[in-house]
């Protein structure tokens, strides 16, 4: 017999649930005889909370709901394991739960913390003498996972961000030249910049888009800011500006921070950033006395299943497809990943990552000949480079007027 583990971990997205629904698919055409899922990560698999996912996907009608449900089915964790060396008591455990389970495969979703709990139990289960097999598949709407060319969850993402901004574009500009106003529009990605990027989709024909656009990849100077915006006033009565929450002044502090110089850390040490749009805001009320509205996405730009990009959706389903047919053949220590071939039509090859040591805890930030420094925007390289991954319509199932979901019993 051989039996698989599944578990979902970080952020949730629109998609990574079809990352599921390809392992699940794919391990039981591969020959896995129990396909398990791991309730909210490694946290839960130290608990020993599990589920038999053919208790909910040998009925085919709910595998579809699960490809259209946002977030995560299994639920999620921020869970560190720590150093082997530092923790044994925590990986025995690991090894105790998956041999008490009979379960020889283990496949993990999620972006760069999740990729290092793959490392690290590949690497404790080969020096242990160990059995069982790790594989990372990716995920994160930050899209700042090295070495694939781009990661599940972001494409979506990007849909949710160029269409809102659109609209926010639209409200801003109602009461034309009789009232001057500021949007600043807080989008995710901590560090790296790629999802505000996708604020410059937003332009076309039937909309001027947004106004500049802020990335944490360039140090952000406070009085340039307000400049640039006191500019823009000139010749514009709204203005619409796109700003990363992750966005630092030229002292490396973040924005946000000055509103709040304490802000809270997750097991992995990583700060969360919210406030960037309040702390400007305020900024240009008190200097230039102009209306400045906030606006924070926040979780709504990760948990947009309705608008959902179909290119997204099948590529999170061919990373899950991969992903198990490695666990099935035994690989260990290695990520799907995607890799974008030559040529003026988007296609896309999926592929295998031998070491992740080369992924785990490594950021990967929007290269700087992309971005449009002086005129705080991003170059034509980039939008050609995000918008193939926004492209097409998932049709949802809909009862009494609402898109239908799956969730656990």
């Amino acid at each position: 017999m051989k039996n698989l583990i599944v578990g979902q971990s970080g952020g949730p997205t629109s998609v990574i649930n079809g990352s599921l629904a390809g392992i699940y698919e794919s391990a039981k055409k591969q020959g896995f005889d129990k396909v398990y899922g791991m309730l909210n990560g490694i946290e839960g698999l130290l608990q020993d909370k599990m589920v038999d996912l053919d208790e909910y996907f040998q009925d085919k009608d709910n595998l579809e709901l699960l490809k259209r449900t946002p977030s995560s089915f299994l639920g999620s964790c921020r869970f560190k394991l720590g150093k082997a060396e530092d923790h044994e008591d925590l990986y025995e455990k690991v090894f105790e739960i998956l041999e008490k389970h009979s379960i020889d495969s283990f496949i993990y979703i999620g972006g760069n913390d999740s990729m290092d709990t793959v490392e690290s139990l590949s690497d404790y289960g080969k020096a242990h003498g160990k059995t069982q097999n790790f594989i990372g598949v990716p995920k994160t709407i930050d899209n700042d996972l090295p070495i694939t060319d781009h990661c599940p969850g972001f494409g979506s993402a990007c849909k949710y961000i160029a269409t809102t901004l659109r609209e926010v574009i639209s409200d801003n500009a109602v009461y034309g030249d009789t009232k001057k106003t500021v949007a600043i529009v807080e989008i995710m990605g901590r560090h790296a910049g790629w999802l505000t990027a996708s604020a410059a989709l937003a332009k076309d024909d039937t909309c001027p888009g947004v106004d500049a656009i802020y990335l944490p990849e360039v140090a952000f100077n406070i009085d340039d800011f307000v400049k640039e915006v006191e500019e823009l006033l000139k010749t514009k009565s709204n203005i619409v500006i796109a700003v990363s929450e992750g966005i630092r002044t030229e002292d490396r502090g973040f924005v946000c921070e000055l509103l709040d110089t304490n802000l809270q850390t997750d097991s992995f040490g990583h700060k969360e950033l919210v406030g960037c749009a309040d702390a400007l805001g305020r900024i240009l009320r008190d200097k230039l006395g102009v209306k400045a509205r906030p606006i924070t996405l926040s979780v709504l730009q990760r948990a947009a299943a309705h608008l959902v990009s179909k290119t997204d959706l099948e590529e999170a389903i061919e990373c899950g497809r991969l992903g198990a047919e490695l666990a099935f053949k035994g690989e260990s220590g290695k990520m799907v990943i995607m890799t974008r071939e030559p040529g003026k039509e988007y296609k896309i090859k999926y592929e295998v990552f031998d070491d992740i040591h080369k992924i785990a805890n490594v950021e990967k930030k929007i290269p700087l000949e992309w971005i449009d420094v002086e005129n705080n925007s991003v170059k034509q390289e980039l939008i050609d480079y995000i918008k193939p991954l926004i492209q097409g319509e998932v049709k949802q199932i809909y009862k009494d007027g609402l898109p239908q979901h799956i969730t656990l019993k």
